[in-house]
Order: structure tokens, then C-alpha cells, then sequence
């Protein structure tokens, strides 16, 4: 299957990891590499809903964060911030965040 873009936002569009239809969910995926990515892994997923938002057929967001050597300082910090319901005007989608470490 062709993969499915997000729309455009902030002048830039992106490919989604994973979008069943079926059930309006989108699977956002991610491997933390090292600290420094473990800093920036909010601010990508930040980014990342706000083009899931948009997309009409992606009401449910599960952001999975792949981080086995723990690179996240604040792991339940990062949850609390980004779970729950995103809205704007472009659209609204509810995330679930899951961070697995084994």
C-alpha cells in the first residue's frame, strides 16, 4: 500500500508511520538513539500531532517510544505533556503515549 502523507502544516508535510482507517488511528513510531535525541523526542512528537490533527481520517494518536537504554530524563513528564486531546482549528486528534524500555 502507498504510504499516506499527513497534511501540510507549517509549510511542510510528512509520511505517516502507520494509519488504520478502519479505526481512525495513526501509530506514530520512535527509536531514541542517544541523549540528545532523548531531549529532543517531545518536540518531534509535538510536531508530529499537529500534522496527525489534521489528517481526517486519524482521530486517535498512539505515539510508541522505543527507549532501552532510558535515554528520556523524565519519561512520565513527556506522557503527562503529550497525552490526552490535541484541538485546533485544523482538527482534533486524542493521544496515548507509551514509552517501552525493554
Amino acid at each position: 500500500r502507498a504510504e499516506e502523507f499527513t497534511p501540510s502544516y507549517a509549510g511542510s508535510s510528512t509520511r505517516m508511520d502507520f494509519l488504520l482507517p478502519a479505526h481512525n488511528l495513526g501509530l506514530e513510531t520512535k527509536i531514541v538513539r542517544d541523549r540528545a535525541h532523548g531531549k529532543k523526542v517531545g518536540d518531534e512528537l509535538i510536531i508530529d500531532i499537529a500534522h496527525y490533527k489534521s489528517h481526517s481520517a486519524c482521530k486517535y494518536l498512539w505515539c510508541v517510544i522505543y527507549d532501552p537504554n532510558h535515554f528520556i530524563a523524565n519519561s512520565q513528564g513527556l506522557i503527562t505533556d503529550l497525552e490526552g486531546e490535541h484541538a485546533s482549528k485544523d482538527g482534533k486528534v486524542a493521544v496515548k503515549v507509551l514509552i517501552v524500555t525493554d
